[in-house]
């Protein structure tokens, strides 16, 4: 179908705001008589509070409060965004104790210095083999949490069932079978096992959590600005935390300096709990040290698994045990793991198993793609194993076994419209594969991955308006997190069929926004997108009915060219949109405004694939890993702005570099975080990204989406590890285990394998 507008790249809206410093963020809003937040945090991973001395603290100038968890109601610590502040026990290093509200941040700072707590340390499972001990001390020894987890919103929910063991700290488990593991390891010429471990890492988005309260003196209610990925989320939980109606929460979801899935909602029912108490705009901003140690990173994980598959390289069988380090409370990300792990071949026999389980360090959450990033380094690993142990083209294999549209999923539901071939051909055709023997002549090693994300879905709305001066207003309630923005823009412009120049994207805030849900889950542009089209053409049917009572002429014979309306093939006797519009503003007038309403709901989802290939060097002395050329060929639908989707694909294989080579939130025995700032925790800068990037667009348009697109943002982070784990493994014939991959790791799986192992 060709297109005016979709498909053709296009700058993003806010992109030169950005670059020019000029777009405001909350850290830069102040309002009169606002005070300051600071968080005094515990230093220990597992203590009981004796007393807490905050007088000294209190009685510094400028110091206008400083609140404890007795100052606050008595909340049941459900969920980690009802924890609030310590009571009596602390269970992780970096849970806030204290909260100091001051007239600025530098004296809010100097107050922690002055405050004393008297702990009585106890002891603290920091690892999951210690959190599983029968003697180990327990997170939550009244009773674990019943409060839900929030891997549903980004699309990553798959079930699994909350414990029954209420004294014990394992928090959800969950199993998924199919056929006979016996039998199809019976089957199998060749098996191979292994286990594998990932970290916890941290989303590492350049502004911190970020926000700012202000309370309604006329009604108590709350203004919340946060820099969060989902307002209408913020105003929930706030709204049930003060006990309001959500009527009274009026939530502005500002600009968004990076989230991943970490910025959904943390503290802002705590800061406006004690915006409340003093009754005075209190804004919070962490700090680089408080994100580590007190927001929400991703879980680590450890993956045995064992695979099996016939002389021919068809897959016979898959056992997978998988233990999730949730931190303090339940992240549901070890089902979604065992989900996606059965679901990417064709898997005549099963049997999955994952555990999650509590320890005391700060609880975890989503990022990008949660959870898929762990199962498809530790999948991918073993289906190059068993290609090399078989001596098969590990490529050929894989689309030996790939799902295809109508295949089972792991839960028994078939995949539907799916492109998982596509990209692995794709990548089959480039020169990065065909010419994989010139890489390796030259000392390197070529490995390849694939993998999948189902994607989200969440009802949505949308409203368009035509303005007195002509110009076509969308208004929206979602984060603009990847330019979505700009992608509603040019699918308003192509439907509605004017230029982009006369498209206005308009974000609003919760008290006047349509519904749109969180963004996350690779489902914004998928759920808001129908949503705004038909908003956009309802809009165009309203105008063009004006136009032709005007015009005297047939709505059906109209239409819009240069922003102005015509008879068809009649351009002589145009009108310019404004004009029409502007008699929908004038006394007496017979004419209603434009304005019309999209809404959106569809459970299924619309899948996105992604295949790529690494090629690296690897200096066998010392175990440093270079990559040399990073290619992704990802199924995305369509392309509505290829440049924002490029964008995504590449910021996405970037953040998987992270993952397989660099970072790393580290723990000391005693529960102490060691990578508490960019000095210590390495993400990825220029030099360290791949020399070459190369990104291949496949489009398998999904049934639902707006002109057939899909989410792209999780599909691209997912395989890269695997795939530089897989070149690794082709470049010094020894196959690293545990993420990162940094050099020491590395140089010891060389050592292994020299010594056999």
């Amino acid at each position: 179908m060709t297109s005016t507008f979709v498909g053709k790249p296009m700058p993003l809206l806010d992109g030169s705001v950005k670059v020019s410093g000029k777009l405001r963020f909350t850290a830069d809003i102040t309002l009169p008589g606002m005070l300051h937040a600071r968080f005094l945090t515990s230093i220990y991973a597992h203590a009981n509070i004796r007393g807490i001395d905050v007088s000294a603290a209190q009685a510094l100038p400028g110091v206008e409060a400083v609140l404890t968890a007795r100052d606050l109601p008595p909340i049941a610590p459900s969920s980690r965004v009802s924890l609030l502040l310590a009571r009596d026990r602390v269970i992780f290093v970096g849970q806030p104790v204290v909260l100091v509200l001051a007239t600025s941040e530098a004296i809010a700072e100097d107050a922690l210095e002055h405050i004393i707590v008297d702990y009585d340390p106890l002891s603290a499972a920091i690892t999951m083999d210690q959190a599983l001990a029968p003697d180990a001390p327990l997170v939550w020894p009244t009773g674990i949490p019943t409060g839900t987890d929030d891997s549903s919103i980004h699309g990553a929910s798959s079930g699994g069932a909350a414990s029954t063991e209420q004294f014990t700290n394992i928090v959800r488990k969950f199993s998924r079978k199919r056929g006979s593991i016996e039998q199809g390891f019976g089957e199998a010429d060749a098996i191979v096992e292994r286990t594998f471990s990932t970290p916890v890492i941290h989303q590492s988005y350049l502004e911190p959590q970020s926000m700012l309260v202000q309370i309604d003196p006329v009604n108590d209610g709350v203004t919340v600005w946060s820099s969060t990925q989902g307002q209408f989320q913020v105003r929930q939980d706030v709204a049930e935390l003060l006990h309001i109606s959500e009527f009274d929460v009026r939530v502005v979801g500002m600009p968004v300096g990076g989230g991943f899935g970490g910025k959904i909602v943390l503290y802002e029912p705590l800061i406006a709990l004690a915006a409340r108490i003093v009754k005075r705009p209190v804004r919070l901003v962490l700090t680089r040290m408080e994100e580590m140690i007190a927001a929400n990173p991703a879980p680590a994980a450890r993956i045995w698994l064992r695979l099996g598959a016939k002389r021919d390289g068809t897959l016979t069988a898959l056992h997978a045990s998988i233990t999730v380090d949730s931190g303090c409370y339940s992240s549901g990300l070890g089902g979604t793991i065992s989900f996606l792990m059965g679901s990417m071949y064709r898997l005549p026999h099963f049997l999955m198993e994952s555990t999650e389980v509590l320890t005391f360090k700060v609880s975890t959450s989503a990022y990008r793609a949660p959870g898929a990033p762990s199962g498809a380094f530790a999948l991918e690993s073993l289906v190059d194993e068993l290609a090399t142990t078989l001596n098969l083209d590990p490529l050929e294999m894989r689309l030996k076994n790939a799902v295809r549209t109508g295949d089972l999923r792991s839960d028994d539901k078939p995949w539907n419209n799916i492109g998982m071939v596509n990209v692995l051909e794709a990548l089959q055709q480039h020169p990065a594969w065909r010419e994989r023997e010139t890489a390796r002549a030259a000392g390197r090693g070529v490995g390849i991955a694939v993998a999948g994300w189902t994607g989200g879905v969440e009802p949505t709305a949308a409203a368009c308006m035509v303005d007195r001066e002509g110009l076509v207003n969308i208004h929206v309630g979602s984060a603009d997190l990847s330019g979505t923005s700009t992608s509603f823009a040019l699918m308003a412009a192509e439907v509605f069929g004017v230029s982009l120049e006369q498209i206005r994207i308009v974000s609003d805030d919760t008290a006047s926004a349509p519904y749109a849900g969180v963004a996350g889950g690779s489902k914004t542009t998928f759920t808001v997108g129908p949503a705004v089209v038909q908003a956009a053409q309802e809009a165009r049917k309203q105008l063009l009915e004006i136009a032709a009572d005007v015009m005297e002429a047939d709505s059906a014979d109209l239409e819009i060219v240069d922003g102005k309306i015509q008879v068809r093939g009649a351009p002589s006797s145009s009108i310019p949109i404004a004009e029409i519009a502007s008699k929908t503003f004038q006394w007496s007038s017979k004419y209603s405004p434009v304005i019309a309403h999209g809404r959106h709901a569809d459970p299924e989802t619309a899948p996105g694939f992604c295949a790529q290939l690494a090629e690296v060097e690897v200096d066998p002395d010392t175990g440093e890993v270079e990559v040399h050329r990073l290619v992704l060929a990802q199924d995305v639908g369509r392309a509505i702005n290829p440049a924002a989707v490029e964008g995504q694909m590449l910021g996405g294989a970037t953040q998987g570099l992270g993952w397989a080579l660099y970072e790393r939130i580290a723990y000391s025995d005693d529960g102490q975080v060691l990578s508490g700032s960019w000095m210590d925790y390495a993400v990825p800068h220029s030099t360290q990204a791949a020399r070459k990037y190369e990104t291949i667009i496949v489009e398998v348009p999904s049934n639902h989406g707006p002109f057939g697109a899909r989410g792209v943002g999780e599909p691209p982070v997912i395989a890269t590890a695997a795939a530089v784990a897989n070149a690794i493994k082709d470049a010094v014939n020894a196959r690293p285990v545990d993420l990162p991959m940094t050099a020491p790791v590395v140089l010891a799986a060389i050592q292994d394998g020299k010594n056999g192992k």
